[in-house]
């Protein structure tokens, strides 16, 4: 009916510095409630042309200003989110199931630190000299922005993860084509409002909404867009490699992970049980980097489990709106019947599942009955081999499996296609830093989980990805290098 239409968010897309209708839409759903809030651009071939040739036109006059003159601009538009904080991370929770906590004191701020350090990095680089006194030559390189970048943002941190494309793309002077994903469009909308009275000139940021198969594969086929930046899946990452390589775009892919915790029997419990069920079941599990693999020493296995099980049941689980609570709502139905097919998978192999999932009973708020719910579930005695240990189940659901080596566990830890984070515990200070070389993994946080330096590179091995990103790397990524040799 055209009254339950207009009470609808309805989002458009923003092209050229304004935002214009499309002539079909898709539904986003609300997934505490089960219920459609929100509609999204369906776009195609003919919006992403528009969005790249506003972003070619928009490209010259970018790309020559000052480092300073973008950091400014950068700074301003951080200025600008974070003045808006709140209503952003009311807008994520509600579109994305995050708890509000979660959207407060993590997915917002991350969005404006992303722009604040990005506008100070870019101000910090320098470039390579070298001489050849006898030949009379010095050598030097220059870095110039590339171009259009095209970006594909993913579902579980939806402006976190997207501004930490756009910040730095923006930075080195190139201009975008954002795509952000279909389920949850509202916060790169509510940025877009933002950009004018940032300083953004028209056509630096533009972004095209819609799905993976029509949107994201007219942004990857396009000849006019020589780099892409992909948050996602391994699977979609393989079909952005197959599409992209007749024009031979540079890509950076961060991809899945089945990330393992190593728990050795002299890991101070106090600091790792808490730690590690934050990396199980923060944001319901819905984090590339979390933990979904422990390994726990003999020692210490049969106490570490039952702590770990009683503490998780603590875990509420509710209306994401509600700040004391813990865990909010799936992504979305298919995500959640898919989290809980692993679960029911693990039980027909003989698993225990020691608590959540079809363990415990499930009360939720009465305007929440219909949304995609799973309580935080912990499955011991499962198999290496089974695929709740081989794939990446992205929901809240961990295993907890015993080892007694170091050499042993090193070596089950490696045996995933994935290589994205791990954690390891442990007192011994030497063990620490042995375990952590020989773990084929792009992230090691040892006695600590998702403690990050920006600086730094962010990235995975394997199946995990392609490239990294940080200060240094993502300018590496974003700009273009040439080497001038000058004889005197």
């Amino acid at each position: 009916t055209m009254a339950h239409s207009k009470s609808l968010v309805v989002l458009e897309n923003f092209i050229g510095g304004t935002f214009v209708p499309c002539s079909s839409y898709i539904d986003s759903y609300n997934p505490s409630t089960g219920d459609v809030y929100c509609r999204v651009p369906d776009s195609g071939k003919e919006e992403v042309e528009a969005a790249v040739k506003a972003a070619k036109a928009a490209f010259p006059i970018w790309s020559s200003k000052s480092p300073l003159e973008r950091s400014q601009i950068l700074n301003k538009l951080a200025d600008l989110i974070e003045h808006d904080l709140e209503a952003f991370a009311q807008a994520e929770s509600k579109d994305q199931g995050k708890t509000i906590t979660f959207a407060r004191t993590v997915d917002i701020p991350r969005a404006v630190y992303n722009f604040r350090f990005f506008a100070s990095s870019i101000l910090h680089h320098t470039t390579e000299c070298t001489e050849m006194a006898t030949m009379g030559c010095v050598h030097y390189t220059s870095r110039a922005p590339v171009g259009v970048a095209g970006l594909i943002s993913p579902w579980n941190l939806p402006l976190y993860l997207l501004t930490w494309k756009v910040a730095p793309a923006i930075a080195c002077g190139n201009t975008v084509v954002a795509k952000p994903s279909e389920m949850t469009s509202v916060t790169a909308w509510m940025m877009c409002k933002l950009l004018e009275k940032a300083g953004v000139p028209h056509g630096v940021v533009n972004v095209v909404f819609g799905t993976g198969a029509k949107a994201g594969e007219a942004l990857v086929c396009h000849p006019d867009v020589p780099l892409i930046s992909f948050t996602g899946s391994t699977l979609t990452a393989q079909r952005i490699t197959e599409k992209s390589a007749p024009h031979c775009k540079r890509l950076s892919l961060e991809l899945g992970g089945k990330n393992p915790a190593i728990i050795f029997d002299d890991a101070d419990l106090t600091q790792c049980i808490p730690t590690t069920l934050r990396s199980s079941f923060a944001n319901q599990g819905e984090i590339c980097l979390c933990t979904s693999r422990i390994f726990v020493q003999r020692g210490v296995y049969s106490e570490f489990l039952s702590r770990f099980v009683a503490e998780a049941k603590k875990w509420r689980v509710g209306n994401p709106s509600d700040p004391t609570v813990d865990v909010g709502a799936l992504i979305s139905k298919e995500h959640l019947e898919k989290v809980r097919s692993y679960v029911k998978k693990a039980q027909g192999e003989g698993a225990r599942v020691l608590c959540g999932e079809g363990v415990d009973s499930l009360t939720l708020p009465t305007g929440n009955q219909k949304g995609y719910f799973m309580l935080p579930t912990v499955i011991a005695e499962v198999k290496d081999e089974s695929c709740c240990m081989q794939e990446e189940i992205f929901g809240p659901v961990t295993c907890v499996v015993a080892f007694d080596t170091e050499e042993e566990v090193i070596k089950r830890a490696n045996s995933v296609k994935y290589g994205l984070a791990a954690t390891v515990w442990s007192s011994n200070v030497g063990r620490v830093h042995r375990v952590a070389q020989r773990l084929q993994s792009g992230l090691v946080w040892t006695n600590c989980w998702l403690v990050r330096d920006l600086n730094l590179p962010f990235g995975g091995m394997k199946a995990s990805g392609i490239g990294r990103e940080g200060a240094k790397d993502s300018y590496e990524f974003f700009t273009e290098v040439k080497t001038i040799t000058i004889k005197h």
